[in-house]
């Protein structure tokens, strides 16, 4: 799932959003005593649900970002081939308050093992899951019944499996989509098509190093941050990601958090 060709796309606003960024001082951390090499979840305290924020209409085109100038991060999290990857995620957020959205496909097995973790989470409003179609296929080859099914299936598993049909939040698979595409997403309940200001470079095997040095790098304000479910480096670093955040004195949000839904 090579993302390089859409993240050269927004060379010039990741830029812009970098300066504007990098003359923030950060607040200090709190201490910790786990959140070492080994990717323990650390001894800070947990996150608190975000207060004062008003939410906004979901906009028509295209997310990249969070809409405003605040303190809020979104991490998101896509595709779940590995169902450790899946279950160490929503342990992370069961243990530390860590909010996050999940871009799921229904057709990874570890959606339904995992469902016991995650839906009391989602019923809690500590997680969004939202849709990334049921087999992640490139929609730009497929025929317009075809993205439909895509859509309808994965809205029919989420639906059953956690009470939601996952809208109005679709990531198209890759990132591809067009005007055509855009178009036909909004008549299916997606209005915006949901894509990132920056990733944890885990669509591939890649060490737990680099996974941090990208946390670094993008988990930076009112940014959507892209991560993966699917390869287990990042399970050893859930700990380090979660001390960037509070070390920035971030706001973790989902995107129901912040968008009328």
């Amino acid at each position: 799932m090579e993302r390089r060709v859409f993240l050269a796309s927004i060379a010039a606003a990741v830029a812009a959003g970098l300066a504007a960024c990098s003359t923030d001082s950060p607040p200090a951390a709190q201490p910790s005593t786990g959140a070492g090499s080994s990717g323990a979840l650390g001894a800070g305290p947990r996150f608190a649900a975000p207060r004062g924020l008003t939410r906004v209409p979901v906009p028509h085109g295209t997310l990249f970002r969070l809409p405003g100038d605040s303190k809020t991060v979104a991490l998101t999290v896509d595709d779940g081939t590995s169902s450790k990857v899946i279950e160490g995620y929503a342990t992370l957020a069961r243990d530390t308050g860590l909010r996050l959205t999940f871009f799921c496909n229904g057709v990874n097995s570890g959606w339904t093992t995992h469902s016991d973790l995650l839906r009391p989470l989602h019923d809690d409003n500590q997680i969004f899951i939202a849709n990334h179609t049921w087999s992640h296929p490139n929609l730009l080859r497929l025929s317009s019944a075809e993205v439909t099914d895509q859509v309808r299936r994965n809205e029919v598993f989420l639906q059953n499996t956690y009470g939601t049909l996952g809208r109005p939040f679709l990531r198209p698979p890759y990132g591809y989509h067009d005007q055509r595409l855009d178009a036909q997403l909004a008549d299916l309940g997606y209005p915006a098509v949901t894509m990132w200001l920056g990733s944890l470079g885990d669509s591939t095997v890649v060490t737990p190093q680099a996974i941090v040095a990208n946390a670094k790098q993008w988990l930076l304000p009112d940014h959507i941050v892209i991560g993966h479910a699917n390869h287990l480096p990042v399970t050893k670093v859930y700990g380090q990601l979660v001390e960037i955040i509070r070390a920035r004195g971030l706001q973790p949000v989902h995107l129901g958090d912040i968008y009328q839904v």
